[in-house]
């Protein structure tokens, strides 16, 4: 008689365990699917992201390089040339 309670007493854990995961992992899913649905809703109102839902790496890199001033190009590459000198300099 008492094999068949702990038999019984796991099988309900299990089954309470196995449907806590089921409930999570859903929520997980439906949560990171309407998270997905809000951020591709806000990119096209800002025009980042084409109509198809999929986004080109050019589509990021050439926004990039309109907003980047390029007056700076050569005093970052004299102090980038600087501290590579430094460094070898040590060794």
């Amino acid at each position: 008689m008492e094999a068949s309670s702990l038999m019984e007493d796991g099988l309900n854990l299990m089954l309470f365990g196995m449907g806590f995961v089921f409930v999570f992992l859903t929520l997980l899913v439906v949560a990171t699917s309407l998270m997905s649905w809000i951020i591709i809703k806000i990119e096209k109102n800002v025009g980042t992201i084409p109509e198809d839902g999929v986004p080109s790496p050019t589509t990021f890199i050439a926004k990039h390089d309109e907003q980047a001033p390029h007056s700076n190009d050569n005093a970052i590459i004299a102090v980038l040339s600087a501290a590579v000198h430094k460094y070898r300099s040590r060794k």
